[in-house]
């Protein structure tokens, strides 16, 4: 294959094991570290799930210390950050485990970042403003679509503002990542399609980026591929591991892609949305994608056309760039509604003002700046329309 052009790409990725009974290895690499105290970082949802439990034996029967924080929002705040932060600084941590989907994942990113610089989290909102290192991070993820365990990406809720803030940054990126399908069977069908559409957005959007490369369209392609074949059977029958492991492959290939590549409109108009309305990341993604396709389609034909070539598996050479976006928006659809995910968020009514807003909030997020298209606050407005 040849490659008349290769752009100048910077690529990050943590260590990671992937594997059934990744987990078990989670007090062998606490120990490769030299870590005295570990603070946990989860949700009231896993402790209750029993993985935290299992954690926090391992570290038992290594003698290792830990504290657990679990107080997490599904959208984690700048307070629960701050909260983190003072007890971690308060019982004498030095290293960070995760045990959870984006949400602790992220959360936990916040912490390390304060208790290493200072300040509000909220101070490091955009790109590479982290001077700092952040204490050892060991990611657990117990969801498949995020990509939080292995990306340079946070996303925080300012509480005040009811905005999502984006922190990106190579000093984020996990040391290592623990990544065990196993502790996905655990999830309910609702999350498994919420994270899985995540994760297929994730691949969407790093392909069609204006930063994307070979690198990166590899694994956002293999991405497309694994979640495409896997996720209706992983909602539909979820104890069966392999299911379960093909997501989970399909969300650590998108995680590497859009951790470099960037992503696009979707992110930018789910983080805005989500924000405003404390709703599911995921379901926000889901109901947004079909349309970006729509949107974005005349700006590159040719990456949706493989897109599409690749989850109908079939060539579509000698069809019109018309039928093949009708296609992918056809299958998005299709597959939305095999998930359950709907068509719409039935809200209250939407005024003007709101959606102004919105549109406003989307258009500053850093997530933008890489889609192939840049829109205008009118067309933003009007995307948002058609799903609220």
């Amino acid at each position: 294959m040849q490659i008349s052009h290769l752009p100048l790409r910077k690529f990050v990725a943590p260590e990671f094991i992937i594997g059934e009974h990744a987990l078990s290895k989670c007090a062998d690499y606490v120990a490769v570290f030299g870590a005295k105290k570990v603070l946990l970082v989860t949700d009231p949802g896993l402790v209750q799930a029993g993985w935290v439990s299992k954690v926090e034996q391992l570290l038992k029967d290594q003698h290792i210390p830990f504290e657990r924080f679990n107080a997490v929002s599904p959208n984690p705040r700048d307070t629960e950050v701050k909260d983190g932060a003072l007890l971690y600084r308060r019982t004498g941590c030095d290293m960070i485990i995760a045990i959870g989907g984006g949400s602790p994942i992220d959360c936990a990113k916040g912490i390390g970042i304060v208790v290493s610089n200072g300040g509000s989290i909220l101070d490091y909102e955009g790109v590479d403003k982290i001077e700092r290192p952040i204490p050892p991070l060991l990611c657990i993820p117990t969801t498949a679509g995020t990509g939080a365990d292995i990306s340079q990406f946070a996303i925080i809720l300012d509480s005040a503002r009811k905005v999502k803030i984006a922190i990106i940054s190579k000093g984020i990126v996990p040391d290592i990542s623990l990544i065990d399908p196993l502790c996905t069977a655990t999830m309910d069908p609702e999350l498994t399609a919420a994270t899985g559409m995540d994760a297929l957005t994730h691949a969407f959007e790093a392909y069609v980026s204006n930063a994307s490369s070979p690198v990166t369209d590899m694994h956002a392609l293999q991405a497309i591929e694994y979640l495409s074949q896997n996720l209706p059977g992983a909602y539909q029958q979820p104890l069966d591991i392999s299911y379960r492991s093909g997501v989970m492959l399909g969300s650590l290939f998108a995680g590497l892609a859009f951790s470099n590549a960037s992503l696009g409109i979707v992110h930018a108009m789910a983080h805005a949305l989500g924000g405003f309305l404390d709703l599911p990341h995921g379901l926000c993604n889901a109901l947004i994608l079909e349309h970006s396709v729509a949107y974005n389609f005349s700006s590159c034909p040719e990456r949706y056309r493989t897109i599409a070539e690749k989850i109908l598996k079939k060539p579509l050479a000698n069809e019109s760039d018309e039928t093949v976006r009708n296609l992918l928006q056809s299958y998005l659809a299709t597959l939305r509604h095999k998930l359950n995910l709907g068509d719409k968020i039935e809200i209250a009514a939407v005024d003007e003002q709101t959606l102004v807003q919105l549109a406003r909030v989307a258009l500053r997020d850093p997530c933008v700046v890489t889609n192939p298209r840049i829109p205008k606050e009118e067309e933003i407005q009007a995307l948002y329309a058609k799903i609220l």
